[in-house]
């Protein structure tokens, strides 16, 4: 049986990933907007922000335009699964010797890929603006596990979003808010900067521990606990959002 499953899952990914790169337009078309906000924080206001460093602002704001990139990514995946259930794909599947969550998971792995994709084109624009890191090999690992899972996780609420959508646009406009996320976290200015109440909620939500950690992985400085409020808040979200995903999937095809 799971070997079934797996077979599916890969065949099925292999579908979606050969439309991926039959149309690459959607990874640039990603990674575009935090590009842009890149240079836009950088060589327009980064000269005013002062993040109680020493170090470049580029350096210090990247992990925040990461999770952003992955943010505007997922939405791309709610979008595919939404034309795929109007499109009667799901119905033509039930009807042949399918697993059923192959179909899902093959939409979650070619999130990942697609997102990691459009994260490497950031990293490397970063890297063309000035970005410098101490990280060592293991300290990269530790990012891309950390942005993996963040990239997970996000891909199955999309599903849950994908899977209860009325229209394209609705499939796509959960990203919105977790776009805007980052902007009230530690990702552009220390919260110690904000409004009591800002700052309260900044240092409390998810973003915050999760840029704090890959923050300290890029510079090659100890993690602290951030890592483990960062862990707990992605596998956190990620079980309820898969458990909420099946729910909702298996009531669809009901």
């Amino acid at each position: 049986m799971t070997s079934h499953v797996l077979s599916d899952t890969r065949v099925l990914t292999g579908r979606s990933l050969r439309h991926i790169l039959r149309s690459p337009d959607t990874i640039i078309t990603t990674a575009i907007t935090p590009i842009a906000l890149l240079m836009l924080f950088v060589w327009v206001f980064g000269g005013a922000i002062d993040t109680g460093g020493s170090g470049s602002y580029i350096d210090y704001m990247l992990p925040g335009i990461l999770l952003i990139t992955i943010a505007s990514g997922i939405s791309y995946t709610a979008y595919r699964l939404f034309l795929d259930m109007q499109g009667g794909i799901f119905e033509r599947f039930q009807s042949m010797p399918i697993a059923r969550s192959s179909i899902l998971w093959a939409h979650v792995l070619t999130s990942a890929v697609a997102n990691m994709l459009s994260v490497a084109i950031v990293v490397g624009v970063a890297f063309a603006m000035g970005f410098r890191t101490g990280a060592s090999f293991g300290a990269w690992l530790g990012v891309a596990g950390v942005l993996l899972l963040f990239t997970l996780t996000l891909t199955w609420i999309a599903v849950i979003a994908g899977l209860s959508a009325k229209t394209v646009d609705g499939a796509s406009a959960f990203s919105y808010p977790l776009i805007f996320l980052p902007f009230v976290s530690s990702a552009f200015v220390p919260t110690a900067s904000m409004p009591a109440p800002v700052a309260w909620f900044a240092e409390h939500q998810p973003v915050t521990s999760i840029v704090n950690t890959i923050r300290a992985l890029f510079a090659g400085q100890p993690v602290g606990g951030d890592i483990w409020v960062a862990m707990a808040w992605l596998v956190g979200i990620l079980a309820a959002a898969y458990a909420g995903a099946g729910l909702v999937y298996r009531r669809r095809l009901s």
